[in-house]
């Protein structure tokens, strides 16, 4: 009987050697994420989340990126957004991360030049 267990075994081992190898961890989420990824894209929002009336809409400041902005320009894209009010982010400043939808943040580089316009 002993020689019928070997057998088996061996024809066994060498099946499993023959399936390829388990997709290692990394495969595994990048699968995982475009899962996520596709079914947020093919669902539909029941509703679309309410409008704040007092956020504000960064689009409407682009035009100051590329401009070292003066108080008169960071006033202006101010009431260009609608938003209530305005501060300017020099690299490596602290900032409070709390997220104000009626604040529009203007994010400068080390030469003071408007690099990027969000609200928050």
């Amino acid at each position: 009987m002993s020689r019928i267990v070997l057998p088996l075994s061996l024809l066994v081992l060498s099946l499993a050697a023959c399936s390829g190898p388990a997709p290692d961890e990394q495969q595994q989420a990048v699968a995982q994420s475009e899962q996520r990824a596709e079914a947020a894209a093919t669902s539909t929002p029941d509703a679309a989340p309410p409008a704040d009336a007092n956020a504000c809409d960064a689009t409407q400041a682009q035009w100051i990126v590329g401009k070292t902005p003066t108080e008169a320009d960071t006033t202006q894209a101010k009431g260009d957004a609608g938003a209530s009010s305005v501060r300017l982010l020099k690299p490596d400043q602290a900032v409070t991360m709390e997220f104000n939808a009626a604040r529009l943040n203007i994010e400068v580089d080390d030469q003071g030049v408007a690099v990027s316009v969000r609200c928050g």
